[in-house]
């Protein structure tokens, strides 16, 4: 008792012990620098008269946000109930606001991932390998968010009330979305200590498979196959404002819409690039997995996973190009008499079975694929779910494989273009709402991706089965250097599942206009 009294007294054991940590902290995380280290972890004391306010900041501007949100609703129903006047949905420049609004999308779910993620710790950074000295806190992100969501609504509202002849029209209407635009290229390159990293990663995701795609790679990319509709409005938005149509003054008054020329109807647009904004995301992800098969030489689940995606594209190709989907609803058409009409029936139908059975059997394996290797679920031992859970709500996982599954099926309905008559296809006033599920989708899937990830290394992106504490320990590992070699084999192979990938792509498209010519 005397001994521990003593020891207690001088507190030697607690000085040599903060010493050590000192050590300890100053080696890892600050180059050996001792003062460093201990102003890291010196403690910050206020004087007890400071307030916190950022919450009220925070607080005062979602309240604002919603605020602006009611009025512009409240305007576009009482505008078209009241005076027949068009909602905003069908005003020309709407595509506009709506690629901008699915960036907007991106950045608040990416927001709330990272507050989950912190909220379970789940090492995000360590996985998708950042730099931690420019990470961004959950609060920062949702205060910038928020910011831009006032910019926007503002922009809608002054937009609407433009075209709508309730202020004056001192600048053509379509101003406002091209000041929109300009704001959303500024949030999206600035500040560049920050958005350098993302920007360098959607470089290296664009030039697959030159180089060997990382964790967080493949996670855009995927990404990137949930904003096919946000790409599309984002071809629309140049081309409107290229064109010069945002010039034009528009008006409600007469029911008077569509002012934009016809660049939209044109082959180029329509058939071209549209199509190849649906399939390039694909193909990237396809390119992305026959890579990773030649880093690793691992069939499963590489080549599984390429399949997966093959499937998507082949539905893109025939959702695009073939007749079966055209529409043919003129009255010439229909007069010529029944025989005709039997015969292109008796084609659809054939195609129409064809198509939608590739639709849903492409619709489940890529749900099977999300349930049981991207979040590791479906285990029977589990009681359908997978061991070393983090998120403490079971009830949760499933909940979000139901959400899932019918989410998948409407993911799929967003890689047919717009305006190509698919039977599946869309109207253009929910095309908003089916991009912002899909993106909630892509969200929710993130959040038990990166968990999934966390407690395993299926994919193998890592070398440890482990996931340390902190990312940054100052060590340079051996492992980082070392490079495999990709043998004759495994290269044949991958070439191989690309031709015969982009064989079965050609032959549904020339499939297709063979059998467009023999129905007109």
């Amino acid at each position: 008792m005397l001994e521990g009294r003593t020891v207690c007294g001088d507190g030697k054991v607690a000085t040599e012990m903060a010493l050590e940590m000192e050590e300890i902290f100053s080696a890892w995380f600050c180059q050996g620098n001792i003062i460093e280290a201990r102003a890291k972890m010196l403690a910050k004391k206020g004087d007890g008269l400071e307030m916190d306010w950022s919450q009220l900041r925070l607080g005062y501007r979602l309240g604002m946000c919603s605020i602006l949100a009611l009025w512009v609703c409240w305007d576009c129903i009482w505008g078209l109930v009241a005076h027949g006047h068009s909602t905003i949905g069908r005003r020309t420049a709407f595509p506009v606001f709506r690629a901008c609004g699915g960036l907007l999308l991106v950045h608040w779910f990416w927001g709330m991932s990272v507050y989950i993620w912190n909220r379970y710790r789940i090492n995000y950074i360590y996985l998708f390998e950042f730099d931690p000295r420019i990470v961004v806190s959950p609060i920062t992100i949702i205060e910038n968010v928020t910011d831009q969501t006032l910019v926007y609504l503002i922009l809608m509202l002054l937009y609407y009330k433009a075209g709508s002849d309730d202020i004056p029209n001192i600048i053509p209407s379509g101003c406002y979305p091209l000041v929109l635009v300009l704001f959303t290229l500024k949030c999206l390159l600035t500040p560049i200590r920050t958005r350098g990293p993302l920007w360098r990663g959607i470089g290296a995701v664009i030039s697959a498979p030159l180089t060997s795609p990382t964790f967080f790679h493949t996670y855009i990319a995927d990404v990137f196959t949930s904003m096919v509709k946000v790409f599309q409005d984002i071809l629309w938005t140049a081309c409107f404002f290229l064109s010069g149509d945002f010039l034009l003054l528009e008006s409600t008054k007469d029911n008077s819409e569509n002012f934009y020329q016809d660049w939209h109807t044109t082959r180029w647009y329509k058939n071209i690039a549209i199509p190849l904004i649906c399939l390039i995301p694909l193909w990237i992800r396809f390119i992305q997995c026959l890579r990773r098969y030649m880093d690793t030489r691992n069939r499963m689940p590489h080549l599984a996973n390429a399949l997966k995606y093959a499937m998507s594209q082949t539905v893109t190709l025939f959702g695009a190009f073939h007749p079966l989907y055209l529409l043919y609803h003129s009255d010439e058409l229909v007069e010529t008499g029944s025989e005709y009409i039997q015969v292109q029936n008796a084609g659809s139908n054939t195609f129409q079975v064809f198509w939608t059975g590739l639709f849903v059997s492409s619709s489940l394996y890529s749900f099977y694929w999300d349930v049981y290797y991207d979040w590791g679920l479906g285990r029977r031992d589990e009681r359908g779910l997978g061991p070393h859970l983090m998120f403490p709500n079971h009830l949760s996982y499933y909940g979000v494989m139901a959400i899932d599954l019918f989410l998948r099926f409407m993911w799929m309905t967003t890689l047919i273009p717009p305006q190509s008559g698919a039977i599946f296809e869309l109207p253009n006033y929910l095309t908003a709402l089916t991009m912002g599920l899909e993106l909630f989708r892509r969200t929710i899937w993130g959040l038990f991706r990166l968990e999934h990830e966390h407690r395993s290394n299926t994919a193998g992106f890592r070398r440890v089965e482990f996931v340390p504490l902190h990312f940054r320990t100052g060590h340079d590992h051996k492992y980082d250097k070392q490079t495999s070699h990709v043998g004759w084999s495994v290269l044949g192979e991958v070439t191989i599942v690309a031709v015969v990938v982009i064989s079965i792509s050609v032959g549904s498209v020339i499939a297709a206009q063979k059998s467009s010519i023999g129905l007109t």
